[in-house]
């Protein structure tokens, strides 16, 4: 493998990383008592790395990626950016955060989890609390998306990159260039982001709070500067406001852009109805199940039970309010809306909806052959028939997301935690939502977990991210001779 090509576009991204770093820190500037030093220790150190890395490896600017490479180039740049970007919660010293724990927190950021080992976020100053909620912004439409739609100049033109990085059974194109396909998501994605800028300014927040939110909404992250999450905002308005753009950043981006050139018919789409469908009835249940915990105010449960279901199934993950003391059912019901998660091509995490229609629908066709085994019946969605090519990856990548699920918990287990926190904290950080219950509930951070835990929970936010296949193209033999064949 060449590893000279994949170094230069590394050092490209951390250039990029520390440019970053340096836009949050401008939140930080009047702060008498703020994170200067750690920020500027921070951009040095990333920015002198990509400088490091670009000069070395100039000469194999142009080199073409292998299908190999370009996965393996994926996967290393997203964990390279949850260790540079990480830095400067480690080098401000009120956090209290190890290089792991660092790395933990910045590996939730970039993959959209929103799992938190800092107790105590209000002592922050607020360019790290921006930066927080920038490294969401950042890895919900992808890092290497936006390379693809901002510096195709530089080599961030495969085709193979986008197809690693974005989520979904398929990665779908709008058009035939991928570069322009990446431009549009990020332009849909922008415009989104300002639109609900303005509404939260709208309802009442200041321009931080609106921007700290705004920035962990879209990309179904959910961080939030506050301990207690949104429920510190005591805003009903903010509330529904978010709950539209949790819905909205979980429905496939191709959705958006069919409707921006007139296609009304991609309103139709199994996938959207199907999500739309479990969502409202998963939250009507819920409101109903913990009305006479809120003394049957009505309003009250359906705004916490629509808040908390779609946070939870678009892998948002922010709390309007204490949902681990809420009944056993609603409880059950919100774990398993972790493994569901948002839509194919979406912001957010899990398995897809598109995932779990076509295995329904390969289930019903199997069911129909034992009664008719010579009957030809091929699977559809929204009319089209789907190869069996994907079908193959559809059910594999289902195997090894519960594989992982279960061997995972099992490692928790014997790092000494109960069930409950073991199984909603892989299920959580396998779906990038964030909180779990128990002992991970949205009272409390990931601060209960051993380091060994916390290493393993990091993984799992990558590869759930980057949707398993994406990372074990790292444990391939042409991906291991990288680092010592050019």
């Amino acid at each position: 493998m060449r590893r000279t090509r994949i170094f230069y576009l590394l050092g490209i991204m951390l250039l990029f990383l520390a440019l970053m770093m340096a836009l949050a820190a401008l939140w930080s500037v009047r702060e008498p008592d703020g994170d200067r030093l750690a920020f500027l220790q921070s951009i040095l150190i990333t920015a002198g790395a990509g400088a490091l890395l670009t000069a070395l490896s100039y000469p194999a600017r142009r080199e073409p990626l292998t299908l190999a490479e370009s996965f393996s180039l994926v996967s290393l740049a997203w964990l390279l950016a949850g260790f540079f970007g990480g830095l400067p919660f480690y080098f401000y010293s009120d956090t209290g955060a190890s290089l792991l724990d660092a790395f933990f927190e910045a590996v939730s950021g970039f993959t959209t989890t929103g799992a938190t080992v800092i107790p105590d976020l209000e002592i922050l100053p607020r360019g790290l609390l921006f930066w927080r909620s920038l490294t969401q912004w950042l890895g919900g439409m992808g890092i290497i998306v936006l390379f693809l739609a901002v510096l195709p100049r530089f080599g961030f033109k495969s085709t193979a990159l986008y197809r690693a990085e974005l989520p979904g059974p398929v990665a779908e194109r709008f058009v035939p260039r991928v570069a322009e396909t990446a431009r549009w998501l990020w332009l849909i994605y922008t415009a989104f982001t300002a639109l609900q800028v303005l509404l939260l300014l709208i309802s009442g927040l200041s321009v931080f709070d609106a921007f700290a939110h705004t920035f962990t909404t879209m990309p179904t992250g959910g961080f939030s500067p506050y301990n207690a999450s949104v429920a510190a905002l005591n805003n009903p308005a903010a509330e529904v406001i978010m709950i539209i753009f949790m819905f909205l950043a979980g429905v496939n981006f191709t959705i958006y852009f069919r409707l921006l050139k007139g296609e009304r018919a991609v309103l139709k789409s199994e996938e959207l109805r199907f999500y739309t469908v479990v969502l409202a009835g998963s939250a009507l249940l819920i409101a109903v199940n913990i009305a006479p915990q809120l003394g049957g105010d009505i309003l009250l449960s359906l705004r916490q039970g629509f808040f908390q279901v779609i946070s939870v199934a678009s892998t948002t993950g922010y709390a309007s309010t204490d949902f681990d003391a809420w009944p056993h059912f609603s409880r059950v019901l919100l774990l398993l809306l972790m493994f569901l998660g948002a839509c194919g091509g979406s912001t957010g995490g899990g398995i897809k909806q598109s995932r779990l229609l076509l295995l329904f629908k390969y289930a019903r066709r199997e069911l129909l052959r034992l009664v008719h085994p010579a009957a030809v019946a091929s699977i559809k969605l929204d009319g089209r028939a789907v190869s069996e090519e994907t079908m193959r990856g559809v059910t594999g990548f289902f195997f090894l997301y519960i594989s992982f699920f279960a061997l995972s918990t099992l490692a928790l287990s014997w790092m000494k935690l109960d069930l409950t926190t073991a199984a909603s904290a892989v299920a959580s950080a396998l779906g990038n939502v964030g909180p779990g219950l128990g002992l991970l509930g949205p009272r409390f951070t990931y601060q209960a977990v051993p380091a060994a835990g916390k290493a393993l929970l990091s993984l799992l936010m990558i590869m759930g991210r980057l949707e398993i296949y994406t990372v074990l193209v790292l444990l391939l033999p042409e991906s291991r001779r990288f680092i010592s064949n050019k």
